[in-house]
C-alpha cells in the first residue's frame, strides 16, 4: 500500500469504533498523510448558558482531527498531551472545520497543529488553534 492508501485504511479502521465522533456530528472529509479534515455543526445541545459552543466540543472536534492524522501512518498512536487557544465563539448552527497537520515527527514523538475554521459561504474564519503532541505505541493499527 502506499502512503495515501494507509491513511485511508488506518482513519477507517479507527472511525469504526470512534462512537463519541460520530455521536457529535462529526463527519470526515479528507485525509492523507500527516494529514486531516473534519467537520462538525454546532448543534442547539453544544452550546453552554452564554449561547456559544461548549469550548471542550471544539477541542474534542481538534482532537479527532488530530488523531486521524497522527494515526494515519498506519501505527497505533495517541495524545501525549495538548492545547488550545481560542480566537472567537462558535454558535449553534455554525459549521466548523477542523484541518490538522504534522509539524515533526521524531521516532515515537509527533507535534500536530490543527485550525479550526467557521465555515462561512466560500470563506472560512479561523476561531481556534490546537496543538497536539502523540506518541506512538509501536503496533501495527491493522493488528489493534
Amino acid at each position: 500500500m502506499n502512503a495515501h492508501e494507509i491513511a485511508q485504511a488506518s482513519t477507517e479502521r479507527m472511525w469504526a469504533g470512534d462512537r463519541a465522533s460520530r455521536l457529535l456530528g462529526m463527519q470526515v472529509v479528507k485525509v492523507g498523510p500527516g494529514s486531516a479534515q473534519v467537520t462538525m455543526v454546532v448543534r442547539a445541545d453544544m452550546v453552554n448558558g452564554w449561547e456559544v459552543c461548549h469550548g471542550g466540543l471544539v477541542a474534542s472536534l481538534a482532537d479527532t482531527a488530530f488523531a486521524l492524522a497522527c494515526n494515519s501512518h498506519g501505527e497505533v498512536t495517541v495524545a501525549s498531551g495538548f492545547d488550545i487557544t481560542f480566537l472567537e465563539s462558535a454558535h449553534a448552527g455554525d459549521t466548523l472545520l477542523a484541518t490538522a497537520a504534522e509539524r515533526a515527527s521524531r521516532g515515537r514523538t509527533g507535534i500536530y497543529d490543527v485550525t479550526i475554521n467557521r465555515v462561512v459561504g466560500d470563506g472560512s474564519a479561523m476561531i481556534a488553534e490546537f496543538r497536539g503532541r502523540s506518541r506512538a505505541l509501536g503496533r501495527d493499527i491493522a493488528d489493534a
